[in-house]
């Protein structure tokens, strides 16, 4: 593979350039036949173009899981409508404000609320919750999580005060999307909401799911050349985590290397993306954040959620949401950024064209007490 990682902007603008053949090429060398030393220098340059528009910061957000209800039943998801197993619960508006206090005194600048798509939660509900955040945080941002909506729907959201909408694509090839969710649910439909939120104003996030069922050097290709038609602010990719009540239960529980190698590809194609070393990523692998990072992501997301509700909101097995990923753990987590050689930075953390006087890196030395209870 003659890609001359050692000139970044060039491997990134060359990156931007190829077609689908050449890129299904690309992964599959990285996935199969890469030397190790390769690997490193593919990791090395992809951390050199986050370190030139980000430097080595790591930017926390508060993970808010308001609600485990979903009207849709995608075969892949433990919190599916058709799962009877799992276990429901809904935050009240009174709840969501009390984690965002919580995390507001840990330190966090940047509060994420996720849920399935729940009907329950209406415009008013949600824009209520919106603008009650920001009139009590004004100096924090919000990132809204909730799936599919309508443009109009959308753009009650973003005049409520969201800042960031983050709606993964999970794969963007309409074959591979239909094999991994009902009928009613389309790729294409998927894209189009993705264009709105970005029209709207949103800083927007997509992302993907790797080693899903029936993904292949084909599909991955389609995800590189869709991000780089949306050129998404954020950009989540994790491994794909099989759920025992799903239709995949059973399905082998991947490494954490392909995930990686993807991540490294896509900060050098999208340089200025933030990028998450996500849960699922720590899931599969204690070191995973941490390889992560090393390869050019810059951003963690500990969760806020109630204890009491953070093992229902499974949306595969074994999701760690109790150690050092949770927002207690504050102190431990940023000694573990710290060790791998970054800094913990609990400001906005806006996209790198977006920031302004207010992006002031916070870089704890000190944990409170019962941070890592």
């Amino acid at each position: 593979m003659k890609i001359n990682f050692n000139d970044p902007i060039s491997a990134s603008q060359w990156l931007n350039t190829v077609q689908k053949e050449e890129l299904k090429e690309i992964i599959r060398y990285f996935f199969e036949d890469a030397s190790e030393e390769e690997r490193e220098a593919l990791y090395s340059c992809a951390k050199k173009l986050r370190e030139i528009h980000y430097g080595k910061k790591v930017y926390f957000r508060g993970l808010i899981e308001f609600s485990s209800y979903c009207k849709n039943d995608c075969y892949y998801c433990g919190i599916r409508k058709s799962n009877a197993q799992a276990r429901r619960y809904r935050l009240s508006e009174e709840e969501i404000l009390a984690c965002c206090q919580k995390g507001y005194e840990l330190g966090f600048r940047t509060f994420v609320l996720q849920s399935g798509e729940d009907p329950y939660f209406t415009d008013e509900k949600l824009c209520s919750i919106i603008r009650e955040i920001k009139r009590q945080f004004a100096d924090c941002a919000v990132t809204i999580s909730v799936g599919e909506r309508g443009r109009e729907s959308y753009e009650q959201i973003f005049q409520a005060g969201a800042d960031r909408f983050l709606l993964r694509h999970e794969t963007a090839d309409e074959n591979h999307y239909g094999k991994l969710h009902p009928s009613e649910l389309t790729f294409s439909h998927r894209k189009e909401c993705l264009m709105q939120l970005k029209e709207i104003g949103f800083q927007v996030g997509a992302g993907f799911m790797v080693e899903s069922p029936y993904q292949t050097y084909g599909t991955l290709a389609e995800d590189f050349l869709f991000l780089r038609e949306l050129n998404p602010h954020m950009i989540g990719v994790g491994p794909f985590i099989p759920h025992k009540d799903t239709d995949f239960a059973g399905y082998p529980a991947p490494s954490s290397e392909k995930t990686v190698i993807l991540l490294a590809l896509i900060r050098i194609m999208l340089p200025k993306t933030l990028i998450p070393a996500t849960t699922a990523l720590g899931t599969v692998d204690d070191q995973g954040r941490e390889k992560a990072l090393k390869a050019g992501a810059n951003v963690v997301m500990p969760n806020l959620s109630p204890i009491e509700h953070r093992k229902d909101y499974a949306l595969y097995d074994n999701k760690i949401c109790t150690g050092e990923e949770a927002a207690e753990c504050l102190f431990c987590l940023s000694n573990r950024i710290r060790s791998a050689g970054y800094i913990p930075d609990f400001s906005r953390g806006d996209y790198i064209d977006m920031q302004d006087s207010r992006e002031i890196s916070i870089d704890r030395q000190e944990g409170g007490e019962g941070m890592c209870g």
